[in-house]
């Protein structure tokens, strides 16, 4: 994922200021001084957020300088020096809690998406995300996923056509919806179709899906449902869809992943490391020369 862009550059102008205000009162005591600086860890995680505090700081000042000591998605130790930073003292002050708020967030999803992932290893599971992220943040967050060693699902509307619960029952069934969207929508975009129960599976897969996302279906469940589903897709004509069809699972207990092993599905998603990790707490601490 890229995250050097132009509309990221002004999402992190638009915290500066919220921070900055009209200036920061305090740094009046800071004109003219150097500062030198380290950020520590305060207990274990994945890191995320290198990338972003030297940018943040480099558009307060280009003389600062930032020495990252770990790289993003890399393991780190309570007591561990992340980064070392050295400028104008002022500056340093005022981007302090920007930064490390940002680095904070962005490190805790990665530490519980990194969690999560380290459950599944070995079954050959891939874990996705969701768009339930904070409005604002979800490239953002996206990556920290990524840096936790998960996958990204749809980063918006545009990226995927999914028919989900309301779209169906509006539309009057899959199949007028799928039809529609395939009357529309570029040719390489992917259909989704995310269903409650097993016939609806079946009804997406013979209307052309790419991929059937499954809702809070048991283990037991889906032992017997996965392999239907493969076969069903292997009958298609190149007209009807691919032989291959993705098969997503969701609304799981993150608690209670290892139980979907050897069920033959592809993908877990998963808003549990947006919505309910904790941020992972750093500090700034000064130097002296």
């Amino acid at each position: 994922m890229d995250i050097n862009t132009p509309k990221l550059n002004n999402l992190l102008d638009s915290w500066l200021d919220e921070d900055l205000g009209r200036g920061d009162l305090t740094n009046i005591a800071l004109v003219d001084r150097t500062g030198s600086a380290h950020w520590i860890a305060k207990q274990n995680g994945i890191f995320c957020g290198g990338k972003l505090v030297e940018r943040i700081f480099k558009r307060m000042d280009k003389s600062i300088e930032v020495n990252l000591l770990i790289k993003d998605g890399e393991s780190f130790e309570s007591g561990q020096k992340l980064l070392k930073i050295q400028g104008p003292a002022a500056t340093l002050a005022s981007g302090e809690r920007t930064s490390l708020n940002l680095a904070m967030r962005l490190s805790g999803i990665a530490t519980a998406t990194a969690a999560l992932v380290n459950e599944l290893k070995g079954t050959g599971i891939l874990l996705a995300d969701t768009r339930k992220t904070t409005p604002g943040l979800r490239v953002l967050e996206k990556y920290a996923f990524r840096c936790g060693g998960g996958i990204n699902h749809r980063l918006g509307l545009d990226d995927a056509a999914m028919l989900k619960e309301n779209h169906i029952a509006w539309a009057g069934g899959i199949k007028p919806a799928m039809q529609a969207i395939k009357a529309t929508t570029p040719w390489p975009s992917q259909i989704i179709v995310e269903v409650e129960y097993p016939e609806q599976a079946k009804e997406a897969i013979q209307a052309g899906a790419d991929g059937v996302l499954l809702d809070e279906l048991t283990p037991a469940q889906l032992d017997n449902l996965v392999p239907q589903l493969r076969k069903l897709a292997s009958t298609r004509t190149q007209y009807e869809g691919s032989n291959q069809i993705v098969i997503e699972v969701s609304g799981i207990d993150p608690m209670n992943l290892k139980a979907y092993a050897g069920t033959g599905i592809d993908l877990i998603s998963t808003s549990a490391p947006m919505t309910r990790s904790s941020w992972i707490d750093f500090s700034m601490r000064f130097e002296t020369s």
